[in-house]
């Protein structure tokens, strides 16, 4: 594999990757997407989110960002959950759970136990027909046409379409809740970020309401 070969399929996966992303606003049901923001947005209690592999990586990314405009939001280790950890949920909290194919074991372990608690069940899911599909309250499909790599099992495209929905999700609480700078500074004071928001970046810098630079 020379250098040009290299090159071609970095391209290819980016632009591969980018074209998932792109089709998941004709893909998503936009209805249960706005539930979801409803749902988070309005209910007490705080957001539980579970996911093995890299839908795990998918799911933290998600309970920060969630974190970040102060939706409580924490990860549940499917491992530590039935040894104790499903503690943690509340009957006033929302359980997602993130699984491709929607039949993971260990995530479908922890429906009974949220049954039992009373807290409401969301999957992410590219099979509604799954075990954890058809027993969530609201099922969120998220389904590319394929991954990337060439066995077309490396869940890349995937992962990426999963976050972009949540961070959709993210962006609209903002709006759903009246999310203000000032409340975002108190909770980012560091970082670039925190020096924008507390108005400390370098006096050579300042952003337009779109985030972007503007010179002198």
């Amino acid at each position: 594999m020379d250098r040009k070969d290299i090159i071609s399929e970095v391209e290819r996966t980016i632009r591969e990757e980018g074209e998932a992303v792109q089709a998941l606003s004709g893909q998503l049901d936009m209805e249960k997407m706005a539930e979801l923001v409803s749902l988070i947005g309005s209910r007490k209690g705080k957001v539980v989110m579970s996911g093995c592999g890299t839908s795990a990586m998918a799911a933290r990314k998600a309970v920060h960002s969630l974190n970040c405009i102060e939706c409580s939001a924490v990860f549940l280790t499917p491992s530590d959950a039935v040894h104790g950890g499903l503690g943690v949920l509340d009957k006033d909290d929302i359980l997602i759970l993130i699984s491709k194919g929607g039949n993971t074991e260990e995530l479908v372990q922890l429906i009974p136990a949220c049954r039992s608690k009373g807290a409401v069940l969301v999957g992410v899911t590219e099979d509604e027909t799954s075990a954890i599909g058809q027993a969530a309250d609201l099922c969120l499909k998220v389904k590319v046409v394929r991954e990337p790599c060439r066995f077309n099992m490396l869940a890349t495209a995937s992962t990426l379409a999963v976050i972009s929905l949540f961070d959709a999700v993210c962006i609209a609480l903002m709006q759903y809740t009246e999310y203000t700078k000032e409340q975002f500074a108190v909770i980012h004071p560091k970082g670039a970020v925190g020096e924008r928001l507390t108005g400390k970046e370098a006096s050579h810098e300042r952003y337009d309401e779109g985030g972007s630079i503007q010179g002198n």
